[in-house]
């Protein structure tokens, strides 16, 4: 049955030109691709989920990469690479034993999802900002993890340090829990810090830095700064995983730099 607006419309309508009738569908040829090459490539043949992962984080760092420091083109490839690794990842679980499902499964769960969390769009309720979308979102969510009995459920531990913590600090603030560390007397003066503009001392060239009262003093309360850096970034609306990658290829341009011409290194 096909999904349909309030006002009867088809949840494609507006969104993708009409396709002509017996015209190829390129994402089904994509999955045909992806069920000839398992059937027939070796290598592909011995592949399961597990062996897939690093492929899959590989893939999605270069998507990143692509996202923010890339042209349209590589952003379009990095976008069917990692549609690969679904399609991939599908085609090895259509092929399950006990537990079969296929890249059609998996789109119909994705498609029943996300039209039960836009009841906005695809049903009566009204969201006229971003927060009450938020609200309708989050309340669907719950009601489809009902069984849940933490916030902490679902979270991945395998996510990037700096990722991880500003989400945790977001669960925490919906637990009632203070996500914030104590602070140390020297966290207190580092935090409060500035230097050329940039917070907590940090001189223009980081790598230079001498020790000073105000770094921590042991890796534990390292740690604590670090957490609350992540709390500043979240309290300001900034992706602290983000900046912390773009501070690192401008790290990278000036070893680049420092280490002049391919025949510079040569010499």
């Amino acid at each position: 049955m096909a999904l349909s607006t309030p006002g009867g419309d088809s949840i494609r309508d507006g969104v993708t030109e009409p396709r002509a009738p017996g015209g190829p569908d390129p994402l089904r040829e994509a999955a045909d691709v992806m069920h000839a090459v398992r059937d027939r490539c070796v290598w592909t043949q011995q592949i399961d989920h597990r062996a897939l992962v690093p492929y899959l984080v590989e893939e999605s760092a270069e998507l990143i990469d692509a996202v923010e420091n890339g042209s349209r083109a590589e952003l379009r490839e990095e976008l069917g690479d990692l549609l690969w690794q679904v399609l991939f990842h599908s085609e090895i679980a259509s092929r399950d034993e006990d537990d079969p499902f296929d890249i059609d499964d998996v789109a119909r769960g994705l498609i029943d999802k996300m039209v039960r969390r836009h009841p906005h769009v695809f049903g009566d309720a009204v969201a006229t900002t971003p927060e009450e979308v938020l609200v309708h979102w989050n309340a669907a969510k719950a009601a489809e993890k009902h069984q849940r009995r933490s916030v902490l459920d679902g979270v991945s531990e395998r996510m990037p340090s700096l990722a991880l913590a500003q989400k945790l600090l977001s669960k925490a603030s919906q637990a009632g829990a203070s996500g914030a560390p104590v602070a140390t007397a020297s966290s207190k003066q580092s935090i409060s810090a500035e230097t050329d503009g940039e917070v907590l001392g940090l001189d223009a060239d980081p790598l230079s830095r001498r020790a000073s009262p105000t770094e921590p003093a042991s890796e534990a309360e390292l740690g604590d700064m670090l957490l609350g850096l992540v709390a500043a970034a979240r309290a300001n609306g900034w992706d602290a995983e983000r900046a912390l990658r773009e501070r690192l290829r401008r790290l990278e341009g000036d070893i680049r730099a420092a280490e002049g011409t391919p025949e510079d290194l040569e010499r």
